[in-house]
């Protein structure tokens, strides 16, 4: 048994908790960016927190999923505005786009030269500038991940800038501020974090640490995923969600992923499809195929047992069959507004270039089993 658990340094939990963060800003960083989603207004609240700690802070606004050149814009309005910090207050590509802000404030050269897959990948030499997040959603986790998940349009691909330095200083989740998501976007991120507790727990790479936090993941999401949709208000629901997804985070960052991830970076890079929307349409499906070739070619794999436990956790039934935690999966997906891939413009004659792709993928390598180019097309074809 071989491991290792690297997370922020330090994380504030629970309803409120957002107004810790001026008494969480150290030393010099007493001037900031904010970078925010496309409504920066919803930061106000946190903007006259700041201000009352005497932090100023200069903004920026992310739009969707961050791109390349995204974060050299940020890192031009934070050397202008002599900023010393980084706060993301919003969803997972906020986050993303403020730890690459950070991380590209201190370290030299084009930022392309320290991306994986389409760049050089170098390890960042210099630590980024101090860097707290403050998810706004339940879903990603990336509050307490390394990497920064940047979109590449030239290359029509999602790639990670990725360093153990560039874990939050900070992270600071809080329930509260998830009160006002609407319907879809619990529902797909939501699910994301479902697939983001699954996935680590059944992946090549799972461990004790991170095993813990998947099981007691998985049943929050089991109990609360469905309120938390229809009932956006019950503040126990939303808890539920909000832990559920940094667990997903935590366990993700130290343990592993698998083809639900294969494929959404791909997906994401091709086409405007939402990551979390991309993952809760292919998670019951990466799940049957993963079964049926375990149990064709793996029977003896302790991914197979590790599939019937996650089917007693969301079913509350401890004798539920591996494929029972499936079928409650694809109910799940079904009972919420969760649109089939083709929305985004998804063919038959892409599938071929995106399992080539999502066969590289990163993620992939974790999958408790090598599934074949022709079960990851069948896979995908399910989900379009």
């Amino acid at each position: 048994m071989k491991f290792e658990f690297a997370t922020a340094t330090r994380i504030v939990f629970g309803a409120g908790a957002v107004n810790q963060v001026g008494p969480n800003i150290k030393g010099p960083a007493r001037n900031v960016l904010l970078v925010t989603g496309g409504n920066a207004q919803r930061a106000g609240r946190l903007l006259s927190h700041l201000a009352e700690n005497n932090v100023s802070a200069a903004l920026f606004s992310v739009a969707g999923e961050p791109e390349i050149s995204t974060i050299e814009d940020g890192v031009a309005v934070a050397k202008k505005a002599n900023c010393n910090g980084v706060i993301s207050f919003g969803g997972g590509s906020v986050i993303d786009a403020g730890k690459a802000i950070a991380a590209m404030m201190t370290n030299d050269g084009p930022l392309h030269n320290y991306l994986e897959v389409i760049g050089a990948g170098e390890a960042l030499k210099k630590r980024p500038v101090p860097f707290i997040a403050i998810p706004t959603t339940a879903g990603t986790g990336s509050e307490v991940t390394r990497n920064a998940v940047l979109a590449s349009p030239e290359h029509k691909v999602k790639v990670s800038l990725r360093s153990p330095m560039m874990l939050a200083h900070v992270a600071v989740v809080d329930p509260e501020l998830t009160y006002d998501l609407p319907p879809a976007l619990t529902a797909s991120t939501g699910l994301d974090a479902l697939t983001q507790l699954i996935e680590p727990f059944v992946c090549l790479r799972a461990n004790p640490m991170t095993d813990g936090f998947c099981v007691d993941g998985i049943h929050r999401v089991a109990r609360s995923l469905r309120e938390a949709v229809f009932n956006g208000q019950s503040k126990s629901a939303r808890e539920d969600m909000v832990l559920a997804s940094l667990y997903g985070g935590l366990a993700l960052a130290n343990a592993g992923l698998g083809a639900v991830h294969g494929f959404a970076g791909p997906i994401g890079g091709m086409f405007p499809a939402p990551h979390g929307a991309v993952c809760a349409a292919l998670l019951p499906h990466v799940m049957a195929a993963n079964l049926k070739a375990l149990g064709e070619r793996e029977p003896k794999s302790s991914a197979l047992h590790r599939y019937y436990r996650v089917a007693s956790l969301v079913t509350g039934n401890p004798h539920a069959t591996a494929d029972a935690g499936v079928e409650w999966v694809q109910k799940l997906v079904a009972d919420l507004p969760i649109p089939n891939l083709g929305i985004y413009g998804i063919r038959e004659e892409h599938v071929a270039d995106i399992v080539a792709k999502a066969a590289n993928a990163s993620s992939m390598k974790a999958n408790p089993i090598a599934l074949t180019p022709h079960e990851l097309a069948r896979t995908l074809r399910m989900a379009l």
